[in-house]
């Protein structure tokens, strides 16, 4: 005889299962034919087909597919992916079937979906998965709706953008109920997103809970991807061993100041599998098994009516180990999914003690083509002061700033500095203020972070600031306090500080606000990051200071486009340092200056010229408005993608070389001599980016074009004269 309880499960179960036979809408029939299609190379050539979400014949299978990459999923007797298919290479990254997504509810973990019955965890056959079975999850699939991806921020901009286009796509939301009885009445859903011309999904989870009572979300995995291992050893460490090189993976939960995404990243993480027992790795070390979630539980109570959404993953599929490839598939999914990236206005970063200083740079600006002007810390701006007199008077001078065509916006500093012992960070260790990212350090839930944000609100509102750049942003500190009024305690402390710095962000964003921000928070709405740099090397000589500065452009550039990244000039002493390392007076050293400019023009990048003027004679503006107009008679190939040719080292030529297939300059090159003596090279460039592949023509500066053949190789071969101390550049038509 039949347990009641199994009795009760199984009519709850067969209830959920009649529910999600009748798919939520009608999807077009996946046509096989699709896998035969090997596609162009999408980092040279726009990708002619469309994301689309398909069904499979019999309606067992549901597909997303651009043309790129496939991702297969079994809708029934439970929901799992059971395929991840990089077209471009026909690898499979999927080995195993997991569950969709992990919540911890009160304590207590819960799959989301999932089947049963793979025995094999190494390779996953297709024939196995008729024969899987419900997994013992407590939230099973119910049904699907798919629509047009949604753009997740309403992003405003007047300023200069290399693109204003909107990602597209299609996403697909997978609805889930739980058969247990205290969760019947929380909604889960997971959402992936497929994008047009790209090898990417993004993937997350909302929670809605719609109960009379309060759950508490302690976590929640929103990814689980049992990968194909990228090493197989008999013993080794998950540290030691490598990841998996075929997936690059991105969340929007990421900070620590590192001004590098791998660094910054919380919530990616490659661990083990246990079920994997014929893995070659005799302690079933092999980190092969993908799981995105932050490090510290969110601990987020959800009461009646409340929703949350967790972090957003982004999966980038590679098809090769060569790392300039690899890189410009992470730009292109920087100027996909966060356009706002490309925004790169010219700027000055002004010094200024009082406003008739303010003034006179808004001139300078204006005499020079420069396109917005920062007051940088040091400077007479008070973000804070939101009295009325203070208000009107920025107002009034942001107004003469856009009369003059110059945006305006200022520098403030959030953490690093203390405020009170009620408002500061709470060390969980002591009790006590300290223990922050900082040492110590305003909490942004407690009573003064709260009013710091909506003080800068009602600042940028008023004034019509245009730019607001924001030192010392939110790190992850975890706060003790149970009185700050934005969090409730130290379990969530860390979640609900995110949330309230990434809010500001998004209302900058939506609001037409730029932000300069030294962290990682590029898809909630920032638009430029610190390119790398050590402040005290500009105590250095002029001399070190440019082939530093050119070293730092060539590391920057694996992974971030130009407009990403800003750079440092210092036009005053700064950081100690000799006479030598200082450019005031400007005009005294003027081809320092001007190869300072050309440098980071050239890659494409601004620097924060720091200091209380642009210009001091009229030699001075003459040559800061050449470079001005030169950068922008080629901004748009000058802010495309860069290919590494040669690193500085100061004992031969260095160089770096854009392009972009679609643009009418195809490639734009810049090299450099830091020998006291001309030197003529014999250089190879790798043209293949470019798109020109049979013939190209380069001229010399604004010389006459010469056409060259290319090589089987991609390269083109040619001689080139380079000054002494000084520089050429090469444009590819």
């Amino acid at each position: 005889m039949l347990a009641p309880k199994f009795i009760l499960f199984f009519f709850i179960y067969l209830i959920i299962s009649l529910f999600h036979a009748a798919p939520a809408q009608n999807l077009p029939q996946w046509n096989a034919e699709f896998d035969s299609k090997k596609p162009d190379d999408w980092l040279i050539k726009p990708v002619a087909r469309k994301a689309e979400i398909y069904k499979t014949q019999g309606g067992k299978d549901i597909v997303l597919y651009n043309g790129l990459i496939k991702r297969t999923f079994r809708i029934s007797p439970d929901l799992a992916c059971i395929g991840f298919k990089n077209l471009s290479n026909g690898q499979e990254l999927l080995r195993a079937v997991k569950a969709e997504a992990r919540l911890t509810l009160n304590g207590k973990e819960y799959n989301i979906g999932g089947l049963y019955g793979q025995k094999e965890n190494g390779y996953l056959l297709p024939e196995w998965v008729d024969k899987f079975t419900s997994s013992d999850s407590a939230f099973h699939f119910t049904r699907y709706a798919v629509k047009d991806i949604e753009n997740t921020l309403n992003w405003k901009t007047s300023m200069w953008t290399g693109s204003s286009k909107m990602p597209t796509g299609k996403t697909i939301t997978f609805h889930f109920k739980s058969s247990l009885s205290q969760f019947k009445d929380l909604d889960v859903q997971v959402h992936y997103s497929v994008f047009d011309g790209i090898p990417l999904i993004s993937k997350w989870v909302t929670i809605a809970n719609n109960a009379a009572g309060m759950v508490t979300v302690n976590q929640v995995v929103n990814e689980i991807l049992a990968v194909v291992e990228e090493e197989s050893a008999v013993v080794g460490s998950p540290e030691k061993m490598a990841k998996p090189n075929g997936i690059y993976v991105e969340n929007n939960f990421a900070f620590n100041n590192a001004m590098r995404y791998p660094l910054s990243d919380q919530a990616t993480h490659w661990k083990v599998d246990k079920a994997y027992t014929s893995q070659v790795n005799y302690e079933f070390q092999t980190p092969c098994l993908l799981e995105v979630h932050p490090k510290i539980d969110m601990g987020v109570v959800l009461k009646k009516g409340g929703e949350l959404e967790s972090i957003r993953t982004y999966e980038l599929l590679q098809d090769n180990y060569d790392r300039e490839r690899k890189g410009l598939a992470i730009r292109k999914m920087y100027r996909t999914i966060a356009p706002w990236t490309t925004s790169n206005p010219i700027f000055m970063h002004l010094v200024s003690k009082n406003d008739q200083e303010v003034k006179t740079a808004i001139d300078q600006c204006a005499a020079t083509g420069y396109e917005a002007l920062i007051l940088s810390f040091g400077s007479h701006c008070n973000m804070e002061d939101t009295s009325a007199a203070n208000l009107q008077k920025w107002k009034q001078l942001a107004d003469y700033a856009h009369d003059k065509q110059v945006q305006i916006g200022s520098y403030s500093l959030f953490s690093s500095r203390k405020i009170s012992d009620e408002d500061d960070v709470i060390d969980p260790k002591t009790g006590k203020p300290g223990g922050a990212f900082f040492g110590n350090a305003p909490c942004m839930g407690s009573q003064w972070g709260l009013g710091y944000l909506q003080k800068l609100k009602k600042f940028m509102a008023y004034t019509g600031f245009n730019i607001f750049e924001n030192d010392g942003p939110y790190p992850g500190d975890v706060c003790a306090s149970t009185t700050h009024p934005g969090h409730d305690g130290l379990h969530d402390s860390q979640w609900r500080q995110m949330e309230l710095q990434k809010g500001l962000y998004h209302w900058c964003n939506e609001n037409g606000i730029y932000v300069n921000a030294p962290d990682w928070y590029f898809l909630d709405g920032t638009n430029k990051v610190g390119i790398g740099y050590r402040e005290v090397n500009f105590s250095l000589s002029r001399d070190q200071q440019k082939i530093l500065n050119r070293q730092n452009i060539y590391d920057a550039m694996w992974n971030e486009t130009p407009s990403m990244v800003w750079g440092f000039v210092p036009l005053t002493k700064y950081q100690g340092g000799n006479a030598d390392a200082v450019l005031e007076p400007l005009s005294e050293h003027l081809d320092a200056y001007e190869q300072l400019m050309v440098q980071y023009y050239g890659a494409g990048i601004q620097a924060c010229y720091r200091g209380p003027r642009l210009y001091d004679t009229e030699e001075t503006r003459k040559t800061v408005v050449k470079v001005i107009d030169w950068y922008k008679k080629y901004r748009d190939i000058l802010n495309a993608d860069i290919i590494h040719l040669r690193r500085a080292d100061g004992r031969d030529w260095d160089g770096i070389m854009h392009v972009d297939p679609q643009l009418k300059h195809k490639g734009l090159v810049m090299l450099y001599n830091p020998l006291k003596e001309d030197i003529t090279r014999s250089i190879k460039l790798p043209v293949y980016y470019s798109g020109q592949h049979a013939t190209v023509r380069i001229r010399e500066k604004e010389g006459a074009g010469k056409s060259y053949n290319v090589g089987r190789d991609y390269q083109v071969d040619l001689t080139v004269k380079i000054p002494a101390n000084g520089y050429t550049w090469l444009v590819m038509e």
